[in-house]
């Protein structure tokens, strides 16, 4: 029982070792602190995801990750409904694909190196907070820290312990890994598809990897109650997969950034409370539009540990600057991807018809993806460039629906 072990102290406890918690761990670890890493799974673990990174993960991580990528992505192939192919590509990567496994455990071994401890396999059963600390208990031991990281996930415990107010917005998603075999990629290797109009309110896509091709489809809205048969028929529709056996595919949560629905009033916050801060998927830190995930874990992990560095010994301070760097430079970014998706999601077919027309506007999104830009410097001249002609192609729509 853990009451039979010592309680064994550290400065900060991660719980969840994915990219978030990895990340997070081993800047901690490089400043001097002693951090605790635990993780309910054992790596390398197998995960069925997209695992895109866009390309502005060069910003943040060391050249080091480029030995876990499996595909460097430099273009986008648009369908609709997979029809009317529209292939628009940059001279420089946009994107890097990934397998979990190797690129998780590629960000755990960094923070093993770094003299991070990690734990793997100690799923956590409590978890407690008082004005001197917080104790974590897992099967195996008893651990106490100033500050607790929850990276645990979409389903995170340490959300669900200490934030019991936030919003739980999910939206759902099915993937599947298919096997290339001999045929190869064809002549896709290097491009990712995304289908506009696979999914009601979202989007179906295949992402190429060394041996497999990930395919899936994502909603994001809170209900769906057909997402197996809107698989079935993306699956069946793609070109780059008909003829392939497609495993079946496994279910699972986006926790997309969302917008908080008590207006003007206010509300907890969502990503601190007391000695406890959530990044990653577990603080709903994934972009609205696509759904990328990995990039803002990494990055929000990195911003949750260079607060704490700066303000040792005074964990208000800490996590009052985490949540500043958060509003400076991620969540401005979400507030407009929010909008755009809203209105690329109700008019998917709109949406097309103006990819095809504004191939430039696209390049100018490569450029957020490459870290050149941010979403809020894309938007002015995107609706700039939209405005002439978004009023005709809006009234066609409504027409084709």
């Amino acid at each position: 029982m853990p009451d039979a072990y010592e309680l064994t102290p550290y400065d900060v406890i991660i719980i969840g070792m994915g990219p978030a918690g990895a990340a997070a761990a081993t800047a901690l670890s490089r400043g001097g602190l002693a951090v605790l890493g635990l993780d309910k799974d054992v790596h390398p673990r197998y995960k069925v995801c997209g695992g895109g990174l866009s390309a502005r993960i060069d910003q943040v991580l060391g050249p080091g990750f480029q030995s876990v990528v499996e595909q460097s992505v430099n273009g986008v192939q648009f369908v609709y409904r997979g029809q009317d192919s529209l292939l628009i590509e940059s001279p420089r990567p946009i994107a890097y694909m990934v397998m979990r496994d190797r690129f998780d455990h590629y960000l755990v071994q960094e923070a093993i190196q770094a003299g991070t401890h990690i734990r793997t396999g100690h799923g956590v059963v409590e978890l407690t907070q008082d004005p001197q600390g917080v104790e974590v208990v897992t099967a195996q031991g008893r651990y106490r820290a100033s500050i607790v990281i929850g990276a645990d996930g979409a389903n995170s415990l340490v959300a669900r312990r200490f934030f019991p107010r936030r919003s739980q917005y999910r939206a759902p998603a099915l993937e599947s890994e298919v096997p290339i075999g001999d045929r190869g990629h064809g002549p896709a290797a290097t491009t990712i598809l995304v289908d506009v109009g696979a999914a009601r309110q979202g989007y179906g896509w295949i992402f190429p990897k060394k041996a497999c091709l990930s395919v899936g489809v994502g909603e994001f809205r809170r209900k769906s109650r057909s997402l197996r048969a809107t698989f079935d028929r993306f699956v069946t529709d793609a070109c780059d997969v008909i003829g392939r056996t497609v495993p079946r595919p496994g279910g699972h949560p986006i926790p997309v950034y969302a917008e908080s629905e008590e207006c003007g009033q206010e509300v907890d916050s969502r990503f601190v409370s007391g000695r406890a801060v959530l990044v990653g998927d577990a603080a709903h830190l994934v972009d609205p539009l696509f759904g990328e995930g990995i990039y803002y874990a990494i990055r929000s992990g990195q911003l949750a540990a260079h607060a704490i560095l700066a303000h040792q010994g005074d964990h208000h301070e800490a996590l009052a600057a985490y949540e500043a760097a958060l509003e400076r430079e991620i969540l401005p970014d979400f507030h407009v991807t929010a909008k755009m998706a809203k209105v690329i999601y109700a008019f998917p077919r709109l949406a097309f018809k103006l990819l095809r027309r504004y191939q430039d506007v696209v390049q100018d999104y490569f450029e957020v993806l490459q870290g050149c830009s941010t979403a809020q410097q894309f938007l002015p001249h995107a609706k700039k460039r939209l405005k002439a002609s978004v009023n005709d192609l809006l009234l066609e729509a409504l027409h084709l629906r």
